[in-house]
């Protein structure tokens, strides 16, 4: 077994905290920069129109992760505490709602320029998202939250500051299977020159993700109380429109081209 008492706090001066969490979430964005420069530089696409879409994915990302957390996994409480739904800083984030806030926003961004496709923007942007994926769930792990369930393996995690049982480390497999998904989908636009047929990086991203993300939730714990009791949890609940979103993009632009 592996003992993990790791404090999600790397350091603090005076009232300022950096933490882990933080510091991974923001790499995500850093890091996904870069990348997308790479794609707007090859495709012959402007620095501004790269830059404006920066802001646009830290709002939807930021803005609906927490929303989606709120409405998803306890309504009840943020109708009742509305204003609570802006503190972003005491934590709660969903991907799910990341996801939805991400599709509108870009939405949004397409409809301002020309010779931009919400596919197209898709197709791209989820290359990023995958990684950020990645970074997200080590960040979780740092702040040893959302835990697996109980078991034996020899590679279980103790998360000390929870409790002293053994757990399926359901981070670390949710990171790696969304770093694979990432090299996958960034393979597959530079062997395709770019030109990679539109919607099958989006369609094979909603698959992969949601689908890895609805069978590792048997190994979770429960993030909210109410879950307790279903045959599905919400995580999975939500996953599959996704994918089915994802096998209906794909087979019909198979039948387009």
């Amino acid at each position: 077994m592996i003992y993990w008492d790791v404090s999600p706090d790397i350091f603090s001066f005076g009232p300022i905290t950096v933490r882990w969490y933080g510091l991974l979430f923001a790499a995500s964005f850093i890091v996904g920069y870069q990348i997308m420069m790479v794609i707007y530089n090859k495709e012959d696409r402007t620095e501004q129109d790269l830059n404006d879409l920066v802001w646009y994915m830290v709002a939807g990302t930021v803005f609906g992760a927490r929303l989606g957390h709120c409405l998803f996994y306890n309504p009840e409480y943020y109708l009742a505490h509305p204003l609570e739904m802006l503190m972003i800083w005491k934590g709660g984030l969903s991907s799910h709602g990341a996801a939805i806030g991400i599709l509108a926003v870009l939405y949004l961004y397409t409809r301002t320029r020309k010779g931009f496709t919400l596919l197209w923007i898709m197709d791209r942007v989820v290359i990023t998202v995958a990684l950020a994926a990645f970074f997200i769930r080590m960040g979780n792990l740092f702040n040893s939250e959302i835990i697996g369930k109980t078991t034996d393996v020899p590679w279980a995690f103790v998360f000390v500051m929870i409790d002293e049982q053994p757990r399926h480390p359901t981070q670390i497999y949710e990171a790696l299977a969304y770093l694979i998904v990432f090299f996958l989908l960034l393979t597959l636009y530079f062997r395709s020159q770019g030109k990679v047929k539109e919607g099958r990086l989006l369609g094979l991203f909603l698959i992969l993700i949601f689908g890895f993300r609805f069978f590792v939730e048997f190994l979770k714990e429960n993030q909210s109380q109410f879950e307790a009791g279903m045959i599905l949890n919400m995580g999975q609940l939500l996953s599959i429109p996704l994918i089915i979103l994802g096998v209906f993009i794909l087979i019909s632009k198979m039948k387009k081209q």
